[in-house]
């Protein structure tokens, strides 16, 4: 499926799909970090991977990637910024650590984890298809390099491709916490997920 070719529709589907799985993401990590957490709707769009770097490329970012496997294969990335990634880690270990830290490494891949994990478990009891997480991996570097790889290694290297994103906000004040979630399918996920939820 050309992801140019997707109908008004079909991106709308993707959206509902995309925002029950990012409601129980959202909830999940309000309950690691002790801090409500409400989130933006889903931006589901259709652009290039150039715009998309070259519009986010030079800030620092804690990008933890966490590979679907199953029956819709693809990457969830989740991205903190050094401010969030920092005070996330200082709040569940009780001490100042680094992101790039071992301990730090540690405990971005667990949040990625369970968060990924309540999005994925939400898309598989909505669509009926088997999805697993794989074993997360995290690095500390620009956002454009961390989306270009993740982009890139979910066969999404055209010049055109599909951007699924949240962003995580402060409930009290509506101001983005400096979070961000990507679900990257690769070809073929996604005429499964349309299928089966009957859009075509």
């Amino acid at each position: 499926m050309e992801y140019s070719n997707l109908s008004a529709l079909q991106l709308d589907a993707l959206k509902e799909v995309s925002n029950i799985g990012a409601g129980n993401a959202a909830t999940a990590l309000s309950m690691m970090i002790g801090k409500k957490i409400d989130m933006t709707v889903p931006a589901v769009n259709v652009v290039g991977l150039d715009a998309l770097v070259e519009e986010n490329g030079e800030i620092e970012v804690a990008g933890t990637v966490v590979r679907v496997l199953g029956d819709i294969a693809g990457n969830i990335l989740l991205v903190f910024d050094r401010k969030t990634s920092d005070n996330v880690i200082r709040k569940l270990v009780g001490s100042e650590q680094s992101p790039e830290s071992e301990m730090g490494k540690s405990v971005l891949c667990e949040i990625a984890n369970i968060i990924s994990a309540s999005y994925m478990n939400s898309i598989a009891q909505l669509t009926n298809l088997a999805i697993a997480p794989s074993v997360p991996a995290t690095s500390y570097d620009m956002l454009g390099a961390i989306l270009t790889t993740t982009f890139i290694e979910s066969n999404q290297y055209d010049e055109y491709i599909l951007d699924i994103e949240t962003v995580f906000l402060d409930y009290d004040t509506e101001e983005n916490i400096g979070g961000h979630f990507y679900y990257i399918p690769m070809p073929g996920s996604l005429e499964r997920i349309l299928q089966s939820i009957g859009i075509n």
